[in-house]
């Protein structure tokens, strides 16, 4: 039986990791997907403190060898259940296989937010994209669209301004979510067009994506845009499933926890962007798996 078991390696994994293996706990970090989190899809972080600037990758590589450095244990596993069993917590995952610790910290973060249009799904990779870092390259030269209000949406459209002949920005609402700093920067931008209030009502195209039907949610005018890529920031889902039967999550299905990072479930602990919380920034990530550590160290050492 491990003291305790991360599920998910982002920032906010990484970080309880660090914590948790200085404090001389047997930790067994477990991810389902890769290293490193969301963070990595980010070119050039400016805002964590100590960098000027540092790309996404970099950043969770250095946070990745220093616990490897550690001798912390990782397996990559997606878990599919988490219940409670003699002297802990039993961790079920996807390949049968079962896992024990005295504590477990949930940090498995979220995914993207479909737009919820009928053949999406189908034109993902061929038009449709929720990644412009990842994507946007293919576009250069191109009309493009970004549907969402966030900072991702303005963080996208202003990177994808940058290659692309024409950026439409998108926003269900008149005002931005995103910080207005971005939305001004946007606005110094010849080749980006602002749209809104619109939403995306239908996608048209054979094989690949060719043009999108926008409708104002006022009037009820539609329009046709005509793009060859469309990418899609409109929020994020809490990957939580499998907990959501041990620990309480709100309506949105973000866990629920205290300030020390405590869930509903003695001994299980949340950090990072799959918690109930306002601010999801790489800064509250890290700050969420330093404390959640430190009190899963707590917990075991009263046991």
């Amino acid at each position: 039986m491990y003291d305790i078991i991360i599920i998910g390696a982002g920032p906010a994994g990484l970080t309880a990791a660090l914590y948790a293996r200085r404090a001389g706990k047997r930790v067994l970090l477990l991810e389902g997907n890769s290293y490193g989190g969301q963070i990595t899809l980010s070119p050039r972080v400016e805002n964590y403190p100590g960098f000027a600037a540092i790309s996404g990758t970099e950043f969770s590589d250095a946070l990745l060898s220093q616990v490897l450095a550690l001798d912390t244990e990782t397996d990559f596993k997606v878990v599919t259940g988490l219940s409670r069993c003699e002297g802990g917590y039993r961790v079920l995952c996807d390949d049968d296989s079962e896992l024990t610790a005295k504590s477990v910290i949930i940090a498995a973060g979220v995914h993207h937010r479909p737009l919820g249009v009928e053949r999406e799904e189908e034109l993902v990779g061929s038009g449709i994209s929720y990644c412009a870092v990842c994507d946007g390259a293919f576009y250069a030269g191109a009309k493009v669209a970004v549907v969402g209000g966030g900072n991702t949406a303005l963080g996208d459209a202003l990177q994808l301004a940058q290659s692309s002949e024409t950026v439409y920005l998108i926003h269900r609402r008149s005002e931005f979510r995103g910080e207005s700093g971005l939305v001004e920067k946007l606005r110094e931008k010849e080749n980006v067009v602002f749209i809104t209030p619109a939403v995306v009502t239908a996608l048209h195209g054979e094989a690949e994506l060719e043009a999108v039907t926008l409708k104002n949610p006022q009037t009820g005018e539609t329009q046709q845009l005509s793009v060859a890529g469309l990418f899609v920031a409109v929020g994020q889902i809490p990957q939580n499933g499998a907990f959501a039967a041990l620990v309480e999550c709100d309506e949105a299905g973000y866990i629920l926890a205290d300030e020390a990072m405590a869930t509903s479930a003695p001994g299980v602990f949340v950090a990072g962007d799959c918690r109930q919380k306002q601010v999801r920034q790489l800064t509250t990530a890290v700050s969420d798996g330093a404390i959640a550590a430190l009190s899963a160290c707590s917990y075991v050492d009263t046991l």
